[in-house]
């Protein structure tokens, strides 16, 4: 027997579901779909999220969400105060990333195919930036 797998749907830890609601929705573009002030659950297009508060997680968490053209989604976000961490920018993995920050500290990353431009920096959970080289890998910037 075979067990077929569905939709995964992240449960972000939040403090205040009002703030949080107001970022996603007027920020992110994402509507809201069902909640209450404990937990609410947000959409948009195929991505759907969860924002909980109380004991679900642990807060600052990390999501991948893929989309079909990161550098649109920044040009259309960025101008409403969407907190940009970094990006858009390739990865040696093959994709094009833009990471967002939300009121909660939980982390974004919006990612679609690579572009020909050369890779970016990496900025980690802490804040500090790391750099990529084929022949040495990951290192922590000067």
């Amino acid at each position: 027997m075979s067990v077929t797998f569905g939709r995964t749907t992240p449960i972000l830890r939040v403090a205040d579901q009002k703030r949080a609601l107001a970022y996603y929705r007027d920020v992110l573009g994402f509507t809201r779909e069902w909640g209450d002030e404990h937990s609410a659950s947000v959409r948009r297009d195929e991505a759907v999220l969860m924002l909980a508060t109380g004991d679900q997680g642990r807060g600052e968490g990390w999501i991948y969400v893929g989309v079909d053209d990161v550098d649109a989604l920044r040009d259309e976000i960025a101008p409403k105060g969407a907190i940009v961490r970094t990006g858009p920018a390739n990865y040696p993995w093959g994709a094009r990333e833009l990471h967002i920050e939300d009121t909660e500290g939980n982390v974004l990353r919006f990612g679609s195919d690579a572009t020909g431009e050369p890779d970016g920096d990496w900025i980690d959970a802490k804040g500090a930036r790391w750099v990529y080289a084929p022949e040495t890998g990951w290192r922590p910037a000067d």
